[in-house]
């Protein structure tokens, strides 16, 4: 049985426990994979489901003294009910006393800006399969009414089989109004234009 469906048979396993109360000794903590803005990201492996997942190790300290603790509640509500194989899946989060934790799908490939910066650059075919991703992605969000607001190749995942993943809706928005939706976009690209 090949990697990736061992993979899937796993997830389904593990998101069929999502009704559970996780606790950091349900997993097994590997390698950093990464800095995150408020903690950092490991490899770990879910001890019940064998699935692979990246944990995200966030410090309540640095969220309350940079007051984002709603921004992370954001983030949860949103990205916790989006299920599109270019969008990163958050499969439950947990707490304790100084941290929360996120237990999100393991991008096997890393981060598509490391591998732009390995490349140099990316083939004309490779460019349009990961764009025709991305906007497969975006149109998905926008159907959802979430505007995700932080598209940068750092937030882009490269999964296990090449995939594109969207990743980090930090800065994520959920809107019910169309036309606010659009004026909401242009607005923040104003401002973000002008620094």
């Amino acid at each position: 049985m090949n990697y990736f469906i061992l993979s899937q048979m796993n997830m389904v396993q593990m998101c069929s426990a999502m009704e559970k109360r996780w606790t950091l000794n349900d997993f097994d903590i590997g390698r950093p994979l990464g800095r995150a803005n408020f903690g950092h990201v490991y490899l770990a492996k879910e001890k019940t489901s064998n699935q692979i997942v990246a944990l995200k190790v966030l410090f309540k300290s640095q969220l309350k003294q940079s007051q984002v603790e709603h921004q992370l509640r954001r983030e949860i509500e949103i990205q916790s009910h989006l299920r599109h194989p270019n969008i990163l899946r958050l499969y439950g989060y947990f707490y304790d006393q100084t941290r929360v934790y996120l237990i999100l799908e393991y991008a096997a490939k890393g981060e598509l800006y490391n591998e732009l910066q390995k490349c140099k650059y990316f083939s004309e075919r490779r460019t349009a399969t990961y764009l025709s991703s991305l906007v497969r992605a975006l149109i998905y969000l926008h159907g959802k009414h979430v505007i995700h607001r932080d598209i940068k190749p750092k937030n882009l995942l490269i999964g296990l089989q090449g995939e594109l993943k969207i990743a980090d809706l930090g800065w994520s928005v959920h809107t019910f109004n169309r036309r606010r939706t659009v004026e909401h976009l242009i607005t923040f690209h104003l401002k973000w234009w002008k620094g």
